[in-house]
């Protein structure tokens, strides 16, 4: 379905930046965030509104410095 993919997120970008890997996300997240929703996250997969916030409240958890929102990190 060609509306699911929308080409590479700032969430990527932002990931790149501060040096983390999805990993980094996955280690901190409270909730049941994995690899691969990470990874569909990055590269432009469209997620639920559950997985966005997952990404998201992990995000924030790991970057001591930046505190982000929805819109900082997916542009649809």
């Amino acid at each position: 379905n060609a509306n699911m993919e929308l080409g590479v997120q700032p969430l990527d970008a932002i990931l790149t930046r501060l040096g983390m890997a999805n990993a980094d996300l996955v280690r901190v997240s409270a909730k049941q965030l994995t690899h691969k929703v990470v990874q569909k996250g990055r590269k432009g997969r469209r997620l639920t509104l559950n997985s966005q916030n997952k990404i998201l409240e992990a995000l924030n958890a790991a970057s001591a410095k930046e505190k982000f929102g929805p819109k900082d990190l997916f542009n649809y």
